[in-house]
C-alpha cells in the first residue's frame, strides 16, 4: 500500500509519501525526511496510541521516511498516515496495491483530531490519482466539497485498520454521503443597508463599488458613519460560485481557521485586520510563509478601517497584490504564492484632528500636518483606489426623514447581481471578471464615449489633473454605472461620465472638501 500526505507549502504544496521499515535497535521510531519537531514528537504518540488502540506495536527500530526529503514537513497531521505506514508494513494491515492518502492527528487514547489543509490535500491527492482518502470525522465536510471520491470519516486509530482491510480484501466499504448546506449571510454580524439612514450618495457609490468591484475609500470626519457603511458593503455581495468558494475555503483551511464540520465557504469574506498588523499579518509569510489577510480576503473584502494608522510599509505593500491579484512570497530559497483577488475598502479621517469639513467645528491642524497625514496612505496607493467618497454627518431631521425609504441589503443586491449579470456575458471567454479587472490595452474594446462625454471626460482630466491610472478608473467606473442602468452597449454617455468623475475626483487634485 502506498501511503500519502499532504505538505502545505503556499497555495499548492506537495504530495509526502510515508514510508516505515524495521531494524535492529532499541525499540523505538525515528523520522527522516526534514520533519520539523511536531512531526519528529509524533513518534511517542503514534507508539502509545497503537497500544491503546489493543494493536501489536512491532518490536525493534521502525525508521520512517518522509519523501520528498527536500521538503520541510511540519505540523501533527502526519500522525495517522505515520501509523498506518507502520502497520502495513509489518502485516497488521492487509498488503494491497492502492494509494491512499491519510491525514489526521493522533490522541494517546487513539481517536483522531481535525487538522487543516484537508481540502487542498484532497484536490492535490486527486491530480496525483489517488484512489481512497481517509480524513477526520470534523474534516470530512470540508473533504467532500472537493466533490472526490471514496472519502472515508474516521474517528480512531482503530477505526481506519478496520477501513483499510476491508478495502483491501475488496470488500465494498460504503462512503458516506454528506449533507452539505450553502453557508448563509451573518446579517447580525455585518448589519443591514436598511440601517443606514440617509447618504443616498454614499449608498450609491457602494452599490457601484459592489456591482463592478472598485476598491473604495470612505473620508469624512468622526461619527459620519464611515465604518457602519463599509461594514455593509460584503451584503451587497452575491454568493460565491462553486469554483470561486473552493479557492476560498482551500485558503482558510491552510490557514487553520475553517471551523471543524464546516463545508465549503459560501460567502465572500470580509476581513478587518487591526491597525496594528504586522507586514506578514497582512501579506503572509513568516516562518511557515502562511496565508495573510490579503489571501483571506480572496474573493471577498479587505476593510483597513481608520488606514493611516496602519503602518506605511505595510500599506505600500498592497499595491503590487492590488494590481496582480497574487502575492509571491520568498523567503530564504523558498518560492511560494497564494491568491489574493480583494476588494480594497479603507476608511479615514479628512485631517488628524478629524474635524475638516465638520460643521460647527475648527479643524487645528495646519497643511503641513494634513498633507502628513495623507502621505501615510502613499500615492501610488491611493491611485489604485477607483473610488473616493466625503461622508458628511447627518442631521437629524434628515435622519428621521429618510428612516422609512430605506431599501434593504437583500433588493440592493438584486441590483448588483444584475449588473454583474450583463458584465459576465460581456467578458464571457476572457479571464476579466468585472469591469475594474479590465486591463488598459482592452479598454477601448469594452468602453467608448460619445461626443458629448468625451468633451467632459477631457474637461474633466484637465481639470483635476487626473493620472493616466486615474483616466481608466473613471472609464471603469462610468462602464459599471451604465450596467447598472441596463446599457448594455459599450457607449458611454455625458452623465455616467460626470458620475464617474464625481466618484474619482477626491484624492487627485485635492484631498479635501472643495
Amino acid at each position: 500500500m502506498f501511503v500519502l500526505n499532504y505538505c502545505h507549502g503556499g497555495f499548492d504544496g506537495d504530495i509526502v509519501s510515508v514510508e516505515a521499515d524495521l531494524r535492529m535497535g532499541i525499540p523505538g521510531i525515528d523520522i527522516v525526511g526534514m520533519a520539523d519537531v511536531a512531526v519528529k514528537e509524533s513518534a511517542e504518540r503514534v507508539r502509545i496510541a497503537v497500544k491503546n488502540s489493543n494493536l501489536d506495536f512491532p518490536k525493534g527500530r521502525v525508521a520512517v521516511n518522509l519523501a520528498p526529503a527536500g521538503v520541510r514537513k511540519e505540523g501533527a497531521y502526519f500522525d495517522l498516515s505515520i501509523a498506518v505506514a507502520i502497520l502495513s508494513q509489518f502485516g497488521i494491515i492487509m498488503p494491497n496495491d492502492f494509494k491512499v492518502m491519510v491525514l489526521g492527528e493522533l490522541e494517546l487514547s487513539g481517536r483522531i483530531r481535525a487538522v487543516k489543509g484537508t481540502l487542498s490535500a484532497v484536490i492535490a491527492g486527486q491530480d496525483a490519482g489517488v484512489d481512497y482518502f481517509i480524513v477526520p470525522e470534523d474534516n470530512f465536510l470540508e473533504a467532500c466539497s472537493a466533490l472526490a471520491k471514496n472519502i472515508y470519516p474516521c474517528s480512531s486509530l482503530l477505526n481506519a485498520v478496520e477501513i483499510l482491510n476491508a478495502l483491501a480484501e475488496r470488500i465494498h466499504v460504503e462512503a458516506p454521503v454528506p449533507q452539505l448546506s450553502p453557508q448563509t449571510l451573518n446579517q447580525d454580524f455585518y448589519g443591514d443597508m436598511a440601517d443606514i439612514q440617509g447618504q443616498e450618495y454614499l449608498k450609491q457609490a457602494l452599490l457601484t463599488a459592489a456591482s463592478g468591484r472598485h476598491n473604495i475609500m470612505l473620508f469624512g470626519p468622526p461619527g459620519s458613519g464611515k465604518t457602519m457603511a463599509a461594514q455593509r458593503l460584503v451584503t451587497l455581495l452575491p454568493d460565491l460560485d462553486y469554483e470561486k468558494s473552493i479557492e476560498t475555503t482551500r485558503i482558510h483551511s491552510i490557514a487553520g481557521i475553517l471551523q471543524n464540520g464546516c463545508g465549503l465557504v459560501g460567502r465572500p469574506p470580509m476581513r478587518m485586520p487591526h491597525h496594528t498588523a504586522s507586514l506578514e499579518g497582512i501579506i503572509g509569510g513568516g516562518k511557515y510563509l502562511r496565508p495573510g489577510e490579503i489571501s483571506l480576503a480572496h474573493n471577498g473584502i479587505l476593510f483597513l478601517d481608520e488606514a493611516p494608522e496602519f503602518h506605511k510599509n505595510v500599506l505600500q505593500s498592497l499595491r503590487e497584490p492590488v494590481e496582480r491579484h497574487r502575492v509571491d512570497l520568498a523567503r530564504a530559497g523558498k518560492n511560494y504564492w497564494y491568491p489574493a483577488d480583494f476588494q480594497l475598502v479603507m476608511t479615514t479621517n479628512p485631517c488628524p484632528c478629524g474635524n475638516r469639513g465638520k460643521a460647527d467645528s475648527v479643524c487645528v491642524c495646519s497643511n503641513n500636518e494634513v498633507s502628513n497625514y495623507w502621505k501615510k496612505l502613499g500615492g501610488a496607493l491611493l491611485d489604485r483606489i477607483d473610488i473616493r467618497i466625503p461622508v458628511r454627518p447627518l442631521s437629524a431631521e434628515d435622519m428621521v426623514i429618510s428612516a422609512k425609504s430605506a431599501k434593504s441589503s437583500a433588493q440592493l443586491r438584486q441590483q448588483v447581481e444584475a449588473a454583474q449579470t450583463i458584465q459576465k456575458k460581456r467578458f464571457e471567454g476572457t479571464d476579466i471578471c468585472y469591469n475594474s479587472q479590465i486591463p488598459p490595452g482592452r479598454l477601448a474594446k469594452y468602453i467608448q464615449m460619445d461626443d458629448e462625454a468625451q468633451a467632459v471626460f477631457a474637461k474633466a482630466v484637465k481639470r483635476f489633473s487626473l493620472s493616466t491610472r486615474a483616466c481608466h478608473s473613471v472609464l471603469k467606473i462610468a462602464r459599471t454605472i451604465a450596467d447598472m442602468e441596463g446599457y448594455t452597449d459599450i457607449m458611454l454617455n455625458r452623465e455616467q461620465i460626470l458620475d464617474a468623475v464625481q466618484m474619482r475626483r477626491y484624492g487627485d487634485s485635492d484631498f479635501f472638501w472643495n
